[in-house]
């Protein structure tokens, strides 16, 4: 019996890494997983539609939901696999000569963001108004290229703010060193942050425990990527979603085994495993859940309320409206 052949495009991730050596079989599938830099595979496949499945940025995916709004089909549906979760105040940079001492000096400011919908900027825009007293309208925003000119928008994006491109040849980052910016947004560190003493800053300076003191408010540990399917294949082979989102879910069950293996450490961090029970302590013991359990609405229902009242999800959705109803439920013995 003939498998099904299908090109996957992510990144590389411990948690993917069985399906990527193929020591994690996928049921009724071959796979061809190609290794890419997120911004590529995230370019290729909204623009393109390049791959079968792909991991996808929350935002762009929650964006294409849109077209439901004139009554068209999206092109992609979702897998509840969340190849990528992170804490974002670490992603947020100062001039050190722009008078901020706190997120509420932001007022009145210049914010650089590499794009407006990024999901990373989307929790950092509303963290702030939500957690630090700083509205969604109180800065001026500027989009371009964080290290090359040239980044564009990947699709139509008409938020209510003060929103600006930066010039053709120019970077947010030179932009922030130089004093152009007051600050960026982005989920990349800068290349003009130069560590303590530099002209460039975290605007929280103590991240890690911000970061914490967030989650102990919140319960969120954001949700950054999905895994999503071109709506044609999924339409052709509904069971596919099922096998995915399976392999996904054992991989990543292995690559949780694997990093708490003392006898050698797989990372080239020496307080690897003190990290990973500090973890642990600090956010549950499946912190990286998949899924849509009780934390798992909680992270998509904050993010869907900030795409929405961001401007960039017509409609509110709900975190049902995101998958692929067959990746929601298993058989039980």
């Amino acid at each position: 019996m003939s498998r099904l052949q299908l090109t996957f495009a992510c990144g590389d991730y411990d948690r993917t890494r069985g399906i990527e050596d193929g020591s994690v079989a996928v049921d009724g599938i071959d796979l061809t997983y190609l290794r890419l830099p997120v911004e590529e595979t995230f370019f290729r496949m909204a623009r393109h539609q390049e791959f079968d499945v792909s991991e996808m940025s929350l935002s762009t995916y929650v964006s294409t939901l849109n077209a439901l709004d004139a009554g068209d089909e999206p092109p992609f549906v979702a897998l509840p696999i969340y190849t990528s979760r992170q804490f974002r105040h670490g992603g947020m940079f100062i001039n050190t000569d722009a008078g901020i001492e706190k997120p509420s000096d932001l007022r009145g400011k210049r914010i650089g963001m590499p794009e407006m919908q990024l999901t990373a900027c989307v929790w950092q825009r509303g963290i702030l108004a939500d957690h630090h007293k700083l509205p969604l309208d109180a800065s001026k925003f500027f989009t371009g290229g964080q290290e090359k000119p040239g980044r564009i928008e990947k699709g139509v994006v008409d938020v209510p703010f003060d929103v600006h491109r930066i010039a053709s040849d120019r970077t947010l980052s030179e932009m922030l060193a130089g004093g152009d910016l007051d600050a960026i947004f982005a989920p990349r560190i800068p290349s003009t942050f130069e560590g303590p003493g530099g002209r460039v800053a975290r605007l929280f300076p103590e991240t890690k425990e911000a970061e914490q003191a967030y989650f102990r408010d919140t319960g969120i540990f954001p949700i950054m990527h999905v895994v999503v399917l071109r709506r044609e294949l999924y339409e052709r082979h509904r069971w596919v979603a099922q096998s995915l989102t399976k392999a996904l879910t054992v991989a990543k069950a292995q690559a949780t085994a694997r990093i708490y293996d003392s006898s050698a450490l797989r990372f080239m961090d020496p307080w690897l495993m003190f990290h990973l029970e500090e973890a642990r302590d600090v956010l549950g013991e499946d912190y990286w859940s998949y899924g849509l359990g009780a934390s798992d609405r909680k992270v998509l229902g904050t993010f869907l309320h900030y795409h929405h009242e961001q401007g960039l999800s017509g409609t509110r959705r709900e975190p049902e409206d995101l998958f692929a109803p067959e990746a929601l439920e298993s058989f039980v013995i």
